[in-house]
């Protein structure tokens, strides 16, 4: 079963002339930018924050704070299915790489894979199959196996040949802190992710990514304002070089910014107790244009469309896959 699954990964730039593709999830980060009158604009100013944050923190060696350069790839991951004599390839996930470009010595140095995380799949688990299954209910509650299939494909492709060609280390998430947990400050402090948070109970999005294989740390970097949700493999402080983790901070922090100001663009920085809220109203706002009612309702739409192009169609197919899964 497991060999009529193949990974197929597609690369574009990042950068002020990027324009979504058809298959792009039009609620992810990166694409949200690309749209609009503003589209240039936008993409130029969060291109220069990343820059500008990575040089902060990577501040070493680096008296005019403009040593470095962050380069983004979109990574496009389509999963080919090939059943009962349909071989199609359906848009899986999306993630983004950096590159860090030294202008001192003229290398360009690997960074990071994963950072953004874009999934068509987890659109329907959230906004489809979990609405539905809390319609009448109740209390709110998840559906029995919920987010098994979608962490099984992604184990899948961090376990295919496709990933292993292309990609020399593991993946790195790093994603907003959840709303509706408390986060507490420890004693911890790394040097480049900052001080170390812990939270109450792991959030839903914690938990489905456990399904993915992937485990989460907290961390404030130094001079941001709240933590971040780190999912990693192995060892986040150990794996990586410094520099991998300043571009994945200073990429998705950017991000954060200009999606969620109320918390990572406040005025004040979250304490020793600290609870993120989307309704703070001491925050600043970036240049950047963005609406984030319409990422809401698109996100059903996508959802929507995973059910029809991918859930429904290969139903038996996926489920056989995902029960026999040993990954």
């Amino acid at each position: 079963m497991r060999n009529d699954f193949t990974f197929i990964i597609k690369s574009i730039p990042f950068d002020e002339d990027y324009l979504p593709s058809e298959n792009t999830r039009i609620t992810t980060n990166f694409a949200n930018l690309a749209r609009g009158e503003s589209r240039q604009e936008n993409l130029r100013n969060a291109l220069r924050m990343i820059d500008n944050r990575f040089n902060a923190l990577a501040h070493w060696d680096n008296p005019n704070g403009d040593r470095y350069s962050v380069e983004l790839e979109i990574i496009s991951v389509e999963m080919n299915i090939d059943a009962g004599g349909r071989n199609e390839a359906f848009p899986l996930i999306e993630i983004l790489k950096t590159n860090i470009v030294d202008r001192k010595t003229n290398e360009r140095i690997q960074g990071v894979v994963g950072n953004n995380f874009s999934s068509y799949v987890r659109d329907y688990d959230f906004s489809v199959l979990l609405p539905e299954h809390n319609r009448n209910r109740p209390e709110f509650s998840t559906p029995e196996n919920f987010g098994e299939l979608h962490g099984n494909l992604f184990k899948g492709f961090l376990n295919s040949e496709a990933y292993k060609e292309n990609f020399h280390k593991p993946p790195i998430i790093c994603l907003s802190a959840s709303s509706s947990k408390t986060y507490h400050r420890t004693d911890n402090h790394h040097p480049i992710l900052g001080v170390e948070y812990h939270q109450n109970e792991f959030s839903p999005t914690d938990q489905y990514f456990k399904k993915m294989g992937l485990q989460v740390r907290y961390f404030m970097p130094p001079n941001s304002v709240a933590p971040l949700a780190f999912y990693f493999l192995g060892d986040l402080l150990g794996d990586y070089t410094n520099l991998e983790l300043i571009s994945t901070i200073s990429t998705m922090e950017t991000f954060q910014k200009i999606y969620r100001p109320e918390i990572y663009n406040a005025n004040s920085a979250a304490g020793t107790c600290y609870q993120p809220n989307l309704k703070h109203s001491d925050y600043s706002l970036t240049r950047i244009v963005y609406d984030r009612e319409e990422r809401s309702r698109l996100a059903v739409e996508q959802g929507k469309f995973a059910e029809e192009h991918f859930i429904k169609p290969y139903k038996t197919i996926l489920e056989q896959w995902s029960a026999n899964c040993v990954l």
